[in-house]
């Protein structure tokens, strides 16, 4: 079989960040003006009073800390709660493609790749900034990349289901080198207004360099050993946004329209779904799950990767064993296995197995095994 290797990856870090106790704060104040101008009705029985957030709930319920945000003013103003993002017109770049040209051009710098050598360019993330044309296809004209590009969604697994996309290209032959791209403004569809969710997302890209191993050139190889997809429909993670929400008759409220979940129905179905996927895939290519040195899980909540490590290795994983990036970027979608590989791989010697594994929204999941060159 032709090998195939990551040989870069790259990381955009945006420079706002936002503790819990900035958004506790704003999102308290909320709470207590809608209490007050809504104190008639809910004296009534007619509407239920808002109920305050805090930041041991927030860490309690998540592990999360802090997040890092396109823009902080806005999203911890009460009267907006939402970040405030200049308009741009049709000949500037995208912000998202600028965070994904941003956190490509590490990627390939770490790779040893330019423009040149690069065939193709994938870009997988949960919510693209217009229809068309392709998000994939404006990074690739910035780079000055001369190929092909497409984008594809499956919310927080895109990141597994583009690599896959992209080792499928290059060992078929119609790609000798893809970069693969996750740029995620996931603070424009998160709801700062909903005390169950509003602390859950960040904003980050990462990217990564997939090659043949023979034109690989940096000393920072993983071959990729092998992937699998797993989806199944559910409900339970949604967002309603659409091109076809100015047709419906009924309008949704803002509110349907932005991330919903049923956190403790996702989190029942979601676990047992990937510990049976990863344990699966290792055992169908002869690993035993007590030998994977690291496991770069998608970056959704601490409990849920705790537990899934737990169900894989058949006892408690150390921070070492699965590392987690909650404490500084929450929850970035489909970039947040790739942050916790950039990050959590230098220490890995030749020979050393790992597990990149993204799941989420679909209900959708994905697995990529690793070996260090």
């Amino acid at each position: 079989m032709t090998r195939v290797v990551i040989s870069g990856t790259g990381l955009f870090t945006p420079a706002d960040s936002i503790s819990n106790d900035e958004l506790v704060d704003c999102f308290n104040e909320y709470v207590e003006r809608y209490n007050r101008e809504h104190a008639a009705e809910i004296e009534a029985g007619e509407l239920q009073p808002l109920a305050p957030s805090s930041s041991e709930f927030i860490f309690k319920a998540s592990g999360i800390q802090s997040r890092h945000v396109v823009d902080k003013q806005g999203i911890i103003d009460p009267d907006l709660m939402k970040p405030q993002i200049r308009t741009r017109s049709n000949d500037e770049p995208s912000l998202l493609a600028e965070m994904a040209i941003d956190a490509a051009r590490e990627a390939m710098q770490r790779a040893g790749k330019s423009p040149a050598d690069v065939d193709a360019v994938l870009v997988g993330c949960s919510n693209m900034p217009r229809p068309y044309p392709a998000l994939a296809v404006e990074v690739q004209e910035y780079l000055g990349i001369d190929g092909w590009a497409y984008d594809l969604n499956v919310a927080c697994a895109s990141a597994a289901f583009a690599l896959q996309a992209a080792v499928d290209s290059v060992r078929n032959g119609s790609a000798g080198c893809v970069l693969m791209v996750n740029p995620e403004i996931c603070s424009g569809h998160l709801n700062f207004r909903d005390r169950d969710s509003h602390f859950i997302f960040g904003d980050a890209a990462t990217a990564a360099i997939v090659e043949l191993a023979d034109t690989a050139t940096s000393d920072d190889q993983f071959e990729v050993v092998g992937t699998r997809l797993k989806t199944k429909f559910s409900n339970n993670i949604r967002n309603n946004f659409g091109f076809l929400n100015r047709a419906e008759t009924d309008p949704r409220p803002e509110n349907d329209i932005l991330f919903v979940q049923e956190g403790r129905k996702v989190f029942k179905e979601v676990v047992p779904m990937v510990a049976d996927l990863l344990t699966t895939h290792l055992g169908d290519l002869g690993i035993e799950p007590a030998s994977v040195r690291r496991f770069w899980l998608h970056q959704a909540n601490l409990g849920m990767n705790q537990l899934i490590s737990k169900r894989v290795l058949g006892r408690e994983p150390d921070e070492n064993e699965a590392p987690v990036i909650l404490n500084e970027y929450a929850n970035t979608s489909s970039a947040g296995s790739v942050i916790a590989f950039h990050k959590y791989h230098d220490d890995l010697q030749a020979g050393d197995v790992g597990v990149l594994s993204a799941f989420g929204a679909g209900y959708s999941a994905g697995s990529v095994v690793l070996r260090r060159l």
